[in-house]
């Protein structure tokens, strides 16, 4: 049973002054769309009778087929509370069906629970996600245009007057505990400018909905304050970007899975045969974690953010890290992901990924214990240790050789994927550069 049903949701629209509701999906680059119904069309909305034309959207149908329904989850109402002065503004995230009922091939969330049915069919009855989501705060110019000027000179954990971002971090914590959010933690990150809020682990879907929304809250409040919020994964050279590690965890009945009190490092063999899969395709699926030109800037050695395909229950410059806790809160970190991600297609292929360990009982190589960054190029081939790829063109052909990642995605998705992001890199590969003029003009 879901917590909230067709009648709670309009006593709650009357009851709070709910004037407009937005039927919201993401579409396969990870973006938020909207369709804006007034109040009154709420109960069409809520038998899951409201069109749109899906040939409008990135890589979702041609015309012909372009009719496509919107069936909100009812799970996911909630009210904006910042939108209180001109009559309030609820959300509901929605699912797209075909005009005949069937589930639609290209929505990334449909597709993430066609993946959760055969982790079922496995044994496991619930995958979690506990995201690490970052962002920079940018200065707006005097036309609302975000600037290159941060609005801090902050640093790892540091606290005001040096952090200006404070008191903005602090209203969108507010925002978004009255929404329903659990925040763990909230505090400024390496780089002046940057900022992490986690907030507590859940069902897959609900932590990827959560994502988005703690998206558009950040940018929403952001501007609040006169500034720009930014999920791009390395906005600036030469300081650390932003990630969004994932805590995944695996569980049956309520007990999780990689949890073991008898196994070595309180691991079980599910455990590791999860971390063997999330190995083995790492290289496959990073089109798909880091999915843009700019996200290749980030995993550069040097910046925090892994570049070398190797797992380790102590040191943090690995791809993957098991976190000290045990028990119910024993997980795999995946810890190259990026925020630009569409959380939906991230989640698909991590925990296709896994289960491909489980299934075919992959073991692990040995864990990486020292800093791998200090390691020269010999040491770590004698390790074993490859590195991921180094533009979004490599991440592509791998992603292409991939069958167990192929299928977590469906054919729908990776087609138009594949098509919008090669489209993406030839426009970078073709453009002239700042950097190149720098070095050129006058060299030649």
């Amino acid at each position: 049973m879901g917590k909230y049903g067709r009648e709670d949701i309009m006593k709650m629209a009357s009851d709070e002054n709910v004037k407009f509701v937005r039927l919201q999906f993401t579409d396969i680059l990870g973006t938020i769309k909207n369709v804006e119904i007034p109040v009154s069309q709420l109960p069409k909305a809520l038998d899951n009778k409201m069109m749109f034309d899906g040939s409008s959207i990135e890589g979702f149908v041609r015309i012909e087929e372009s009719d496509m329904y919107l069936y909100p989850d009812l799970d996911t109402w909630v009210i904006f509370p910042w939108t209180a002065e001109k009559g309030k503004v609820a959300r509901l995230i929605c699912d797209i069906f075909n005009s005949d009922g069937t589930p639609f091939a290209g929505d990334p969330r449909n597709n993430l629970k066609r993946v959760l049915k055969e982790m079922k069919q496995l044994g496991f009855t619930d995958f979690n996600l506990g995201p690490e989501p970052e962002f920079f705060l940018f200065k707006l110019d005097e036309k609302g245009e975000p600037t290159l000027e941060l609005n801090d000179n902050g640093g790892y954990f540091d606290l005001a007057p040096t952090d200006l971002g404070e008191n903005c971090r602090r209203d969108i914590v507010l925002e978004l505990e009255e929404m329903g959010f659990e925040i763990e933690a909230s505090h400024h990150e390496v780089a002046p400018g940057q900022h992490e809020i986690d907030f507590k682990y859940a069902d897959a879907i609900t932590a990827c909905d959560n994502i988005q929304t703690f998206k558009l809250v950040v940018k929403t409040i952001a501007r609040k304050h006169g500034l720009h919020a930014t999920f791009m994964p390395k906005p600036l050279f030469g300081v650390s970007g932003s990630g969004m590690h994932c805590n995944l965890s695996l569980f049956k009945d309520g007990e999780n899975v990689f949890f073991d009190p008898n196994g070595e490092l309180q691991l079980s063999e599910k455990a590791y045969q999860f971390i063997a899969g999330t190995i083995k395709h790492a290289v496959n699926y990073t089109a798909i974690t880091n999915p843009t030109v700019n996200s290749y800037k980030r995993l550069v050695p040097g910046y925090e953010a892994p570049c070398y395909v190797a797992w380790s229950a102590q040191n943090r410059s690995p791809l993957v890290r098991i976190p000290s806790s045990r028990g119910l809160s024993t997980r795999v970190e995946v810890r190259s992901v990026d925020p630009a991600a569409n959380p939906y297609l991230a989640m698909a292929v991590l925990l296709e990924a896994g289960l491909d360990g489980i299934k075919n009982g992959l073991t692990p190589s040995a864990p990486v214990d020292r800093n791998i960054y200090v390691m020269s190029k010999e040491e770590r081939v004698a390790e074993g240790i490859i590195d991921l790829p180094a533009t979004l063109y490599e991440a592509l052909e791998s992603l292409k050789n991939d069958e167990v990642i192929k299928e977590a995605l469906g054919d729908h998705i990776l087609e138009h994927f594949i098509e919008a992001k090669e489209i993406e890199w030839d426009m970078f590969r073709t453009q002239v550069h700042p950097w190149e003029r720098e070095q050129y003009m006058s060299m030649y």
